[in-house]
C-alpha cells in the first residue's frame, strides 16, 4: 500500500473516525447513561401516577377495585405501591388477592407481603381454575382468609389452619415484577419510617398538588431505591397519598457490567476497525479501476461493456452518466442506421403510392373513357342523321352509359365520404330475415334473366334482430347479392344462411356457384377498382368500387367479415351485433 495512494488516506480517516467513536460512546455511557435511565424511569413513573389519580378519582368510593388500580399499577410499572392517609400511615388495601367460589360461599384469599415469597404462589392462574388453600380465616363470617399454603401437597391439614376449594372467579396476582415483589412491597413500611421525620416540611408542596421525589437506600441489602409520593383527588376520607417506590439497582449493575465488557471487547473492536477499514479502504477506490478501463474502451467506440456500479455516491453517479454516454452513443449510431432503413422503406412507400394513385387514375379514366367513348359515337351518329329506325336505340344506348357514368361517380363519392370518416352510423333494432328477403325480391328480374334461384336458410328461428344502421346493412346486402348474381353460373342456386353464434352475433353468409377467386386475389378484392377478373369486361357490370364500400360500412359496424372458396363457388360472410329486444311493430 502506497503511503501516498487513495487507499492508505481512507484508511486512515476511517480508522481514526471510528476509533473516535468509539471513545465517544465508551464516555457517553460511563457519564450519562445511568442518569437518562433514572430521569426516563421517572418521568415515566410520573405520567402513570397522573393516570391512576385520574381512575382513582372514578373508583376510590369501591374498595375492591381501587385495590384492582393499585395492583394493575404495581404490575405495569414493577414499583412497590401504597396509598397513604393524611397521616402519611399506609390504609388497609392489599393490592394482590384471589376470589374462589365454593359450594356455600365467595372466600376472598388476600395475599399477604411479609412472610410469602413469590415462589410460593402458583403461577400460571386463571379464571375458572380450581383451587386449594390452607389458611386462617380473617373475619367472623369466614370470607376473608390469610393465606398458609397454595396447592399443598399433603392430605393432612396442619393444625390451626382451614383448607378451602373452589373455583378462580377473580384475581390480582404478581406479574411482570422483578424478584420477589413481595419482599420489595414490606419495604414501605421501612421507607415510610425513615421519610416521616422529614414529611412536614413536604406537606406544603404535596397540599398544592406537586409531587415529591427523593431517594432511599435498604439499609440490609444496600439497593437504591428512587421514591415518589403525589396527593390523590381528595374524596370523603380526607387527603390520599400515592407513595411508589422503584428499585434503581438494575440500571446500576448494567453500568458496571458494561464498563467491565468493554475492556475485554475493546482490542477485538480494535482489530475489526483496522480490518475493516483497509477492506473499506479497497472497495472505495475499486470502481476508479473499472472506471478507467471503461472510459478507455468509450475512446475506442466500443459500447459492449459498460461498468456496473451501483453505489449511490459520486463513483455510481459517475458511472451512471458513463452507462447513459454509452448508450445514448449506442443508440444514435443504432438509431442512424435504423434511419437509413427507414428512408429506404418511406421511399419504397412513396414510390408504391405513386403506382397506386397512378394505377387509381388508370382505373377512372378506363371506366369512364369507355362509356364517355360510346355517347360520342352514338351522338355523332345522330348528329350525323342515322336512320330513323336508330334513333331510339342510340338514345336508349346513351341514356344507359350515362347512368353507368353516374353511377361510378355516385359510388366514388361514397367511397370518399366512408375514407373521410364523415360517415356516421344510425343504428337501431330491426330484423335482418326481413331486410334480406326485400332485398332478394328486388332482384326478381335479374335472378330470372339468368335462370337462377335464391335460398334463404335460417335454421329453426323465425327471424333474426340485430342492433345496425339498417339502410346501411341494405346497402351491404345489395353490393354482396349483386356481385353473387353477377358471377353466378346460370340454372345455380344462391343460398344465403343466417346463424347465431355463442358470442350474440349474427353471421350471415352469400355463396354462390361458380368460379372460385385466386388465392392471391381473396385480399385485394376489397380494395378499389379492383376486380377477380382481370380482363374488365363490361358485361359482367359493377363499378368496382361495391365491395370496398361494403369493407368500411362493416368496419364501422365491428363487423368480422371475409370471403372464401368453396367447393362449388364463393362464400362472402359478416356478422352482426344480436339486439337484446325485439323492435315493436308500427
Amino acid at each position: 500500500m502506497r503511503k501516498h495512494s487513495v487507499v492508505f488516506k481512507l484508511f486512515v480517516v476511517t480508522s481514526v473516525l471510528i476509533l473516535i467513536v468509539f471513545a465517544l460512546v465508551l464516555l457517553a455511557e460511563g457519564l450519562f447513561f445511568e442518569r437518562y435511565y433514572r430521569t426516563s424511569k421517572i418521568h415515566a413513573l410520573e405520567r402513570n401516577m397522573n393516570q391512576f389519580a385520574e381512575q382513582f378519582k372514578q373508583a376510590q368510593s369501591n374498595e375492591r377495585q381501587v385495590s384492582r388500580l393499585l395492583g394493575a399499577f404495581m404490575n405495569h410499572n414493577d414499583a412497590s405501591t401504597s396509598i397513604l392517609d393524611d397521616r402519611f400511615e399506609r390504609t388497609n388495601l392489599n393490592p394482590y388477592f384471589l376470589e374462589l367460589q365454593t359450594d356455600h360461599k365467595t372466600v376472598t384469599i388476600r395475599v399477604p407481603m411479609e412472610g410469602m415469597t413469590i415462589d410460593q404462589i402458583p403461577q400460571g392462574i386463571q379464571i375458572g381454575d380450581r383451587l386449594e388453600v390452607d389458611g386462617i380465616f380473617m373475619d367472623e363470617k369466614d370470607t376473608i382468609m390469610h393465606p398458609v399454603v397454595f396447592q399443598p401437597k399433603s392430605a393432612v391439614l396442619e393444625e390451626g389452619l382451614v383448607r378451602v376449594e373452589g373455583k378462580v372467579t377473580d384475581l390480582m396476582l404478581p406479574e411482570r415484577r422483578s424478584y420477589n415483589p413481595l419482599y420489595q412491597d414490606a419495604l414501605i413500611d421501612d421507607a415510610l419510617l425513615d421519610w416521616k421525620p422529614v414529611a412536614g416540611q413536604y406537606q406544603p408542596r404535596l397540599q398544592n398538588g406537586s409531587p415529591i421525589q427523593t431517594e432511599w437506600r435498604d439499609k440490609w441489602s444496600g439497593v437504591q431505591y428512587a421514591v415518589i409520593i403525589q396527593p390523590l383527588p381528595e374524596g370523603n376520607n380526607g387527603n390520599r397519598y400515592l407513595f411508589v417506590m422503584t428499585s434503581l439497582q438494575p440500571v446500576g449493575e448494567a453500568v458496571d457490567v458494561l464498563k467491565k465488557y468493554f475492556v475485554y471487547v475493546a482490542p477485538i473492536i480494535l482489530v475489526l476497525v483496522i480490518l475493516l477499514s483497509l477492506i473499506y479502504s479497497k472497495i472505495i477506490t475499486r470502481p476508479l479501476v473499472t472506471l478507467n478501463r471503461t472510459a478507455a474502451r468509450l475512446a475506442h467506440l466500443d459500447f459492449t461493456v459498460q461498468p456496473e456500479i451501483h453505489s449511490k455516491d459520486e463513483f455510481g453517479e459517475l458511472s451512471r452518466n458513463m452507462i447513459s454516454l454509452s448508450r445514448n452513443l449506442d443508440t444514435a449510431l443504432k438509431e442512424l442506421v435504423h434511419a437509413n432503413v427507414k428512408l429506404q422503406e418511406d421511399m419504397e412507400e412513396k414510390q408504391r403510392s405513386e403506382q397506386l394513385r397512378k394505377e387509381l387514375i388508370a382505373n377512372i379514366s378506363h371506366e369512364l373513357k369507355t362509356p364517355l367513348g360510346i355517347v360520342k359515337g352514338f351522338a355523332e351518329g345522330l348528329q350525323d342523321g342515322v336512320a330513323g329506325d336508330k334513333r331510339d336505340r342510340y338514345l336508349a344506348l346513351i341514356v344507359n352509359e350515362t347512368d353507368r357514368m353516374n353511377a361510378l361517380i355516385m359510388d366514388m363519392l361514397e367511397l370518399s365520404k366512408f375514407e373521410a370518416k364523415v360517415i356516421r352510423l344510425q343504428p337501431r333494432s330491426f330484423s335482418l330475415t326481413n331486410l334480406i328477403q326485400r332485398v332478394v325480391d328486388s332482384f326478381d328480374q335479374q335472378l330470372e334473366s339468368k335462370n337462377l334461384q335464391c335460398r334463404l336458410n335460417q335454421g329453426d328461428e323465425d327471424e333474426c334482430f340485430v342492433e345496425a344502421d339498417p339502410k346501411r346493412i341494405e346497402q351491404v346486402v345489395l353490393n354482396l347479392l349483386s356481385n353473387a348474381i353477377r358471377h353466378a353460373t346460370e340454372l345455380s342456386v344462391i343460398t344465403i344462411t343466417i346463424g347465431r353464434t355463442a358470442a350474440r352475433k349474427v353471421t350471415t353468409v352469400i355463396e354462390n356457384t361458380g368460379s372460385p377467386i385466386a388465392e392471391e386475389d381473396l385480399s385485394r378484392i376489397w380494395d378499389q377498382f379492383y376486380r377477380a377478373e382481370h380482363s374488365r369486361d363490361r358485361k359482367s357490370g359493377g363499378t368496382g368500387l361495391g365491395l370496398a364500400i361494403v369493407k368500411h360500412i362493416l368496419e364501422l359496424h365491428d363487423s368480422e367479415f371475409g370471403v372464401t372458396n368453396t367447393i362449388q363457388g364463393v362464400a362472402f360472410s359478416f356478422t352482426l351485433y344480436e339486439s337484446r329486444e325485439k323492435p315493436h311493430e308500427k
